[in-house]
C-alpha cells in the first residue's frame, strides 16, 4: 500500500535522491544533458530544498511503500497570492510510473489546498514532456503558456496547467 507522508528537513535528502534518479530518464528527450545537470543543481542541492521548504514555505510530500520511498511533491498554498496552490514539483521514479504513485500525491496535495480555502492546483510542464498527458488526464487544462530565463542560457518553455478542485 502507498502512504503519503509530509516530509521534514532530513528527509530532503531522500528528494534529491528521486530527483537524480528520475531527472535524466524523464528529460532526457526534453532537454539537453547539461540543463539538466544545471537545473538539478539550482532545484534541488541542499540548500536549494532548506530555502524552498524554510523561506519560500514550500511542503514536500513523500509517497513510500514499506521502507522504499517512490516519488514526491512539493507545492505551495496562495501562490502569487492568487488563491490558487502551485505545485513546484513531482516526480515518481521510473520503475514506479504507472502504478497510481502520481495520482495518490496529486489527490493528498489537491485535499490539503482545499483544505486551505484554495480555488485550484496549477503547475509549470515543459511543451514537449509527456508528463503533460498524464495531467490532462486526471483533469489539468492548459492555462496559458509561458518562457521562463532561468539563467546560463537556458530557458524553461512551458504550459502552465490547472485544475478546479
Amino acid at each position: 500500500m502507498i502512504e503519503i507522508i509530509e516530509a521534514n528537513e532530513e528527509q530532503l535528502d531522500i528528494v534529491q535522491d528521486i530527483a537524480q534518479k528520475t531527472w535524466p530518464i524523464a528529460y532526457k528527450d526534453v532537454i539537453s544533458s547539461a540543463q539538466i545537470e544545471y537545473m538539478l543543481e539550482i532545484m534541488y542541492s541542499k540548500s536549494a530544498l532548506k530555502e524552498q521548504m524554510e523561506v519560500k514555505k514550500h511542503h514536500f510530500i513523500l509517497a513510500k511503500k514499506g521502507n522504499k520511498f517512490l516519488g514526491f511533491a512539493s507545492f505551495e498554498f496562495d501562490c502569487n497570492s492568487v488563491g490558487k496552490t502551485k505545485i513546484h514539483k513531482l516526480y515518481v521514479l521510473p520503475e514506479a510510473q504507472g502504478s497510481g504513485i502520481g495520482v495518490k500525491l496529486v489527490n493528498f496535495l489537491s485535499e490539503k489546498a482545499r483544505e486551505n480555502n484554495q480555488s485550484a492546483i496549477f503547475l509549470n510542464v515543459n511543451k514537449y514532456n509527456p508528463a503533460q498527458n498524464f495531467y490532462k488526464k486526471i483533469g489539468f487544462i492548459i492555462a496559458y503558456e509561458e518562457v521562463i530565463d532561468i539563467g546560463n542560457n537556458f530557458i524553461m518553455d512551458d504550459f502552465v496547467m490547472e485544475k478546479e478542485i
